[in-house]
């Protein structure tokens, strides 16, 4: 599988899983749905998969303008390309742990112009403003040290300043425990929220609700946090925590409190949609992919599952 085909399918397993309070194949906001995360990880790939020849900022920029190329209008998946340049930026031969400390510690001034104005391009929500080397602004600090300036205040951001510490550590303890034991435990209870019925919870769809609540419940979302405030940001990490502590899915009175918990992210115009949560979860499939940590399901079984959940791929 090439480099591009490993960014796509992290992207498309991110999207297709029913994760609470996201866009998935049977969920869509006012002005984003599943099609639009479909287009924008086949826009993002080839683009990031450039990021080791035309450096990190380029590749950043270039996949923002590539995603809007591909008529996605809203901002589907910024948090997606920042956190994944840096991990597609690591030379074939070395492991993740090792190669993403060096990219990350030659970035330069010229990336942080190129990721300001990408961030600028993609019109993020709830962004404010900073005191130093505020995105409306020439940076004068490399791009690791412009991130560093915002890692208090948002998870991407503090990816950088720690060297991915979340991402990686998850990618080879979390997500591999969960992903080999629902894979060996095939799941006989099914979400019951509407038209989600219909279809079951595949294991490694339950892998990925499953690493989504544990993100979610390791620290506010950074996204909830800047649109809604800290107390509901917290609120949020307390009620993902409580299923995490259920042991979801694992347990019967977990999949009632899923959908309730789902169904209360959903409400108020999908104001405390977890997207920052869901930008992780990409970075860590696309970080056990890419290290060879698990065996994922093909792209033509990710697409195939979607449509069975009412999806219509755009023609």
């Amino acid at each position: 599988m090439t480099l591009a085909e490993q960014i796509e399918l992290a992207c498309l397993i991110e999207a297709t899983a029913r994760k609470a309070g996201n866009v998935h194949p049977a969920a869509s906001f006012d002005d984003l749905d599943y099609a639009d995360f479909v287009d924008a990880a086949r826009a993002v790939a080839e683009p990031l998969a450039q990021t080791r020849e035309i450096g990190l900022g380029r590749a950043i920029l270039s996949a923002m303008k590539a995603t809007r190329a591909a008529k996605v209008w809203s901002n589907a998946n910024l948090g997606i390309v920042l956190l994944l340049a840096p991990l597609a930026a690591v030379p074939e031969g070395f492991s993740l742990v090792d190669g993403v400390r060096d990219v990350l510690a030659s970035t330069t001034v010229e990336d942080a112009e190129l990721v300001y104005e990408a961030i600028r391009f993609a019109k993020p929500g709830g962004i404010g403003k900073a005191e130093s080397q505020d995105v409306n602004t020439a940076p004068t600090v490399t791009l690791r040290d412009a991130m560093a300036l915002a890692a208090g205040r948002d998870r991407i951001a503090e990816q950088y300043a720690n060297d991915f510490t979340l991402v990686l550590n998850t990618a080879h303890h979390w997500l591999h425990e969960d992903w080999t034991w629902l894979g060996l435990c095939p799941l006989t209870i099914f979400s019951r929220t509407g038209m989600r019925d219909e279809v079951p919870v595949a294991p490694w769809e339950a892998a990925v609700k499953k690493l989504h609540l544990r993100i979610m419940a390791d620290a506010p979302d950074s996204l909830i946090v800047r649109k809604c405030g800290v107390e509901t940001g917290e609120q949020v990490r307390r009620r993902a925590a409580e299923l995490v502590d259920l042991d979801w899915p694992q347990s019967l009175a977990s999949w009632s409190r899923f959908d309730d918990f789902d169904l209360w992210l959903r409400s108020d115009g999908h104001r405390l949609n977890p997207g920052t949560s869901a930008d992780l979860v990409a970075a860590v499939l696309f970080s056990a992919l890419r290290d060879g940590a698990i065996h994922f399901p093909t792209r033509d079984h990710i697409l195939s599952h979607a449509e069975q959940l009412l999806f219509t791929p755009r023609k």
